[in-house]
């Protein structure tokens, strides 16, 4: 029996970016008739190799990136953006929705859902969520970490109204980022692009009609490792090339596995490769070292998440079973 480890994600990146650009050509002008493309860039490795591969394919003069910092965003992330948007050389604009959100309820309705948890939490702390349960079996739940400004920790467990209140208000961030995407796509006859890659579009890692609203998504089919590999592949900036993944959304500091992946995302894409191959859970607990009870928990977490988002994919319900698609 062949050891499973991450050698089954190599791919022929030069032969990859290729084909990726072709379509990209193919699809801009022929399917959806647009003129160019628009990327948000966030200074992370996905979004950065969607607009380097838009590059390859239109050239620079047709793509249009944005870089739309918050509150809550790290301060790395717009610099990272802008130097992968001077490194490619395209056009790149920068707007802050923090007031946007503001004046909307984002952070108004996501602190009060915090002080019903935590009363003690002020404008001065930072907080997140944390994901836990899945690895050990479990159904996943959710708890409120935040910091005083004294660096004192809390934690706390969210109830189900709390937790479900604080992403709806934080959605609001991929929600009006999108928004300001398709007003530019409007104004320039262009198309927008989808950045996520394979474990987060698989997994239901996006918001809907938020950051997974877009009319192509071009790296939808690639483990994170091979988006990884792709932006060594096209020589991107050291700072966007092995950027950590993180959800950039609150305040305090956070890895993608530590809010919704059971582990992290290394482990998580070998682990999404074996399940679709239909290996033995047993395999995986050897490739990853950890016990054949955690391996289970990890293919029955993703098979989890694949049914609870599964509507997160779905076009909106017609009543009427006698409408056909619409004209081309």
């Amino acid at each position: 029996m062949d050891e499973l480890n991450w050698g089954v994600l190599d791919l022929d990146y030069a032969q990859e970016a290729e084909r990726i650009a072709a379509r990209l050509r193919e699809a801009t002008a022929r399917t959806l008739h647009k003129r160019g493309l628009v990327v948000a860039i966030s200074g992370g490795v996905d979004s950065s190799v969607c607009a380097a591969l838009a590059v390859k394919a239109l050239g620079v003069e047709r793509v249009y990136t944005l870089i739309l910092p918050e509150r809550d965003s790290a301060d790395a992330s717009a610099d990272n953006a802008h130097i992968l948007a001077e490194h490619l050389g395209v056009r790149a604009e920068t707007f802050d929705i923090a007031p946007a959100l503001a004046a909307i309820g984002c952070y108004r309705a996501r602190d009060e859902a915090v002080r019903r948890v935590l009363p003690e939490y002020a404008d001065d702390w930072r907080m997140k969520i944390a994901i836990a349960g899945g690895l050990d079996g479990r159904i996943n739940h959710f708890n409120l970490i935040a910091q005083a400004p004294d660096g004192t920790l809390h934690e706390k467990p969210l109830g189900l109204s709390e937790y479900l209140q604080i992403v709806a208000a934080t959605s609001f961030k991929q929600r009006l980022r999108k928004t300001l995407e398709y007003y530019h796509a409007d104004r320039l006859n262009y198309a927008v692009v989808g950045t996520p890659n394979r474990l987060e579009y698989d997994q239901g890692f996006f918001v809907k009609n938020g950051d997974g609203s877009a009319d192509i998504k071009p790296i939808a089919h690639l483990y994170k490792t091979q988006v990884y590999g792709m932006a060594r592949y096209l020589a991107l900036p050291e700072c966007v090339a092995t950027a950590a993944p993180t959800t950039d959304t609150y305040s305090l500091a956070q890895g993608q596995d530590e809010f919704y992946f059971a582990l992290p995302w290394q482990s998580m894409d070998l682990a999404l490769w074996a399940l679709e191959q239909q290996l033995p859970s047993a395999r995986l607990a050897h490739a990853l070292d950890i016990s054949p009870a955690a391996a289970e928990a990890v293919y029955a977490d993703i098979q989890n998440k694949r049914r609870s988002t599964r509507y997160l994919h779905q076009a909106p319900i017609l009543l009427d079973e006698g409408m056909g698609a619409a004209a081309p």
